[in-house]
């Protein structure tokens, strides 16, 4: 126990951690770079689905909710990585710290051997074990980086169609909101007797009468 304490040190190690450091946060980058492209798409994907509940496209606008979707679980997945490379970088910035501290227990060492001072062995095992809980420690990260994660879930059809309803609500109101266009009147007709006549009401479609009853609700 003493020799691997107080034996000479290796570069390699702490080479190996400082490489380990490097690749850590290339991988954070990366990952934050995919984070910012997804939630561009997923922005992307509520346009066009404001633009398809404009043209009464409803199937297209459900796809475009189910891939907004799809991007915001890719978005988590993205965020919980994130938090792991974290969590290691802070291991290995400990472990780094723990080298260097034992080196410095070695010099100490080599300074009280000069001296011909005798090693407190009482110390040396509080060290390896503080060693040790590190080391354990790292294992435990390790075995849950190895955990498998799970895929996309199902979506409710339900929260689907609520959200598309919102939608459609919230381009209404921006309808209403927008200034009415002023269109020229019609000439009345005046016949040769005198009397004036009116135009003859326009027929509307069903769907352009419900239109106009949910305007007056919400302007109400």
């Amino acid at each position: 126990m003493l020799s691997r304490v107080f034996s000479k040190p290796k570069p390699e190690p702490k080479a190996n951690a400082l490489t380990s450091l490097d690749k850590l946060n290339e991988t954070l980058e990366m990952l934050e770079k995919k984070e910012k492209v997804l939630v561009k798409k997923a922005s992307a994907e509520v346009e066009k689905a404001r633009e398809f509940t404009i043209s009464k496209n409803k199937k297209a606008a459900i796809k475009c909710l189910k891939r907004k979707r799809l991007y915001e679980q890719q978005i988590e997945q993205l965020g919980n990585f994130q938090l792991r490379v974290h969590d290691q970088m802070i291991l290995l910035e400990g472990a780094k710290a723990t080298t260097e501290t034992v080196d410095a227990l070695r010099t100490g060492a080599a300074a009280m051997k000069a001296l011909h001072k005798a090693v407190n062995v009482d110390d040396v095992d509080k060290t390896m074990d503080e060693i040790n809980e590190q080391t354990e420690s790292l294992k435990q990260i390790q075995e849950a980086l190895s955990a498998p994660m799970g895929s996309a879930a199902d979506f409710d059809e339900d929260e689907l169609e609520a959200e598309l309803e919102e939608l459609e609500g919230a381009e209404l109101e921006e309808q209403l909101l927008q200034p009415a266009s002023t269109a020229p009147a019609a000439s009345a007709h005046v016949p040769a007797g005198g009397q004036t006549t009116h135009p003859a009401p326009q027929k509307t479609t069903p769907e352009e009468d419900e239109l106009a009853a949910l305007q007056a609700e919400m302007a109400l």
